[in-house]
């Protein structure tokens, strides 16, 4: 199957993707600054440069998209086109993030993941469960890596 769009339009389209402050990341700051929670963004001292770093907690959050890390739920779908640039790409992505998690959990730092499609749930519900257990995730500094995912 060919591409709907030309080589140019689609460079622009690739080019406005974001890689930080996305609208998960956002929606997920502003809930977890409401329950008092503080934090730094996208600190380069630390591997993969965490969305969000607990100094307090020695923690950090990473919010995956569901697609660029191919997550199996309903957010993620392989494309179509390119099929073979896009399982490499997405593969990679797969294993730079468990290299990343584990030069983490190597340099004693917590981390926890959380996937796009637990706070894009149906409705305020899943955002507000996922920045609670954030929390509590923080707090009782429990396990090193932990995955907050949505529903399938």
């Amino acid at each position: 199957m060919t591409d709907v769009h030309s080589p140019a339009a689609r460079s622009r389209n690739m080019a406005a993707i974001r890689s930080k402050d996305t609208a998960p990341e956002i929606l997920l700051r502003r809930a977890l600054f409401a329950l008092g929670l503080r934090y730094r963004l996208h600190d380069p001292r630390l591997p993969g440069h965490p969305d969000l770093v607990f100094p307090k907690y020695r923690a950090a959050i990473f919010i995956h998209g569901c697609f660029w890390h191919g997550h199996n739920c309903r957010f993620f779908r392989w494309p179509a086109t390119r099929s073979a640039f896009w399982r490499k790409k997405i593969t990679h992505n797969r294993q730079r993030d468990k290299v990343v998690h584990d030069a983490m959990s190597a340099a004693g730092w917590r981390s926890l993941i959380i996937w796009e499609c637990a706070i894009r749930g149906r409705g305020q519900r899943a955002l507000k469960r996922t920045s609670e257990a954030a929390a509590r995730w923080l707090m009782h500094r429990s396990s090193r890596i932990v995955m907050i995912r949505g529903p399938k």
